[in-house]
């Protein structure tokens, strides 16, 4: 029987009609990593299935403003269709709408039944198939941030922080969370049985982090994607605004997008784990540190991917703007957590909060491999606090710099595929021209009076 097999299909919407289900949302990632969706009725399931919904392939190139940008295969192509099937083995019930019912969606092209070549979720998918044949399997823990707004007209932006509390690091509680937003958000998170596991306040005033279980690289990615969609669903029906942008204010810092990654090998052994070498580290983990640190320069413009991204990075920021890597070291742009035998990992502290969940795990998934397969070793490991330019190498400091350091990177583009990277580069471009040429308050105030 087929995921698409007409009684699959009845199965599912008898079993959603006896839990009051009548609406089915299928959602995609676009190439940003926003939800794109729509809502089905469950009587048009069969049909939906069984022929795909149709988008206009142009929404992977259209930008948060909504336009269009001429991405090879849009426009110049006269805006042709995607087709989005839905997924049925990631339906869910929504715990806050009721009535409707949620699943992903897969997109190809109908004119070749291929996957789109902008599709997030098939290059994961093709980046894991990879490394499978390689005899890996990753494993991954998203670990995401992000700040919570209330409206405020006074205020520049129109916003302000759901809490200005200063010092409430890893707390819990009204202390920092006068509404109690995350103890609400974990129990319907809960429900959404996305593997939510705990929360507590971050460092700056209005900014929380739940984090996730680990799981398999394309689960652990449509879990990701699916938390960011919900936590701002959520802040939006209490009138509020959930923000994953890297860094939305001047006197605060940053929101993350941290990845704990490990591998199986196809036994179910951690691969990562060698108690009798250096570190406690098999030959596979040094490798694959190794490989993330050599394309860390390409891997910043899918992991930093917006012009604020690179705000969040400077000393002192824990934000890491040099390639290095550290044992249990929180300054080290790869950190080697202090667990050993089946909890040996590494995390990715390169991210920020913005990334698509997708292009992330893809991205580092296939730096990690490409390190395996070159079998060299890393340097040593960063001793005491970072940030010593003299000693690592800088991160590309700008998107436009991000970006051409990941066109410049053949080996790792070579696996995320030249299609897809054609289409990331030039949106993400067009994104940079467009910054490039807007006249920012900041100019305004500082030129406007005395030149």
């Amino acid at each position: 029987m087929t995921a698409h097999d007409p009684a699959h299909v009845r199965h599912h919407m008898d079993r959603l009609a006896a839990e009051g289900i009548d609406v089915v949302r299928v959602s995609f990632p676009d190439l940003i990593g926003i939800d794109r969706s729509r809502d089905v009725l469950l009587e048009h399931l069969p049909t939906a299935c069984a022929h795909g919904l149709a988008f206009c392939r142009a929404v992977y190139h259209t930008s948060p403003q909504g336009d269009t940008v001429p991405v090879s295969g849009g426009l110049d192509a006269g805006l042709p269709d995607v087709v989005v099937t839905p997924d049925l083995d990631t339906l869910v019930t929504l715990p806050w709408e009721p009535g409707v019912a949620w699943c992903l969606g897969d997109t190809t092209d109908p004119a070749t039944g291929a996957p789109a070549p902008e599709s997030p979720r098939d290059l994961l998918r093709s980046v894991l198939a990879n490394c499978a044949d390689a005899g890996l399997h990753p494993v991954v823990g998203p670990e995401l941030e992000y700040f919570l707004l209330e409206p405020d007209p006074a205020a520049p932006s129109g916003w302000r922080r759901h809490s200005e509390v200063p010092g409430a690091v890893y707390t819990a509680g009204l202390c920092a969370d006068p509404g109690n937003h995350l103890l609400r958000t974990l129990r319907l998170l809960r429900d959404l049985n996305i593997g939510v596991v705990s929360g507590n306040h971050e460092f700056d005033g209005g900014q929380y982090e739940i984090n996730l279980t680990h799981s398999a690289g394309l689960n652990a990615a449509d879990r990701a994607f699916r938390f960011k969609a919900a936590i701002k669903e959520l802040a939006r029906k209490e009138g509020m605004l959930a923000t994953f942008m890297a860094k939305p204010r001047n006197d605060a810092g940053g929101s993350g997008f941290h990845l704990h990654l490990s591998c199986d090998t196809p036994e179910g052994r951690n691969a990562f784990a060698d108690p009798a070498a250096p570190f406690g580290l098999s030959d596979t983990a040094r490798h694959a540190i190794t490989g993330i640190l050599a394309h860390a320069p390409a891997l910043a413009a899918l992991h930093n991917p917006t012009v604020n991204s690179y705000k969040r990075f400077g000393p002192d920021t824990l934000a890491p703007w040099l390639i290095d890597w550290g044992l249990d070291n929180r300054s080290a742009m790869v950190r080697i957590p202090p667990e050993r035998g089946a909890g040996t990992r590494l995390e990715l502290r390169l991210g920020d909060a913005g990334a698509n969940p997708y292009l992330a795990i893809a991205s580092v998934c296939a730096a990690a491999l490409l390190g395996v397969q070159n079998a060299t070793e890393p340097p040593a490991p960063l001793e005491g606090y970072g940030y010593d330019p003299e000693k690592s190498q800088i991160l590309p400091r700008t998107l436009g710099a991000a970006l051409d350091a990941l066109e410049a990177d053949e080996a790792l583009t070579g696996v995320l595929g030249k299609d897809f990277t054609a289409s990331f580069l030039a949106y993400k471009r067009n994104e940079v021209q467009r910054f490039e040429r807007h006249v920012t308050d900041w100019e305004f105030a500082e030129y406007a009076y005395h030149l």
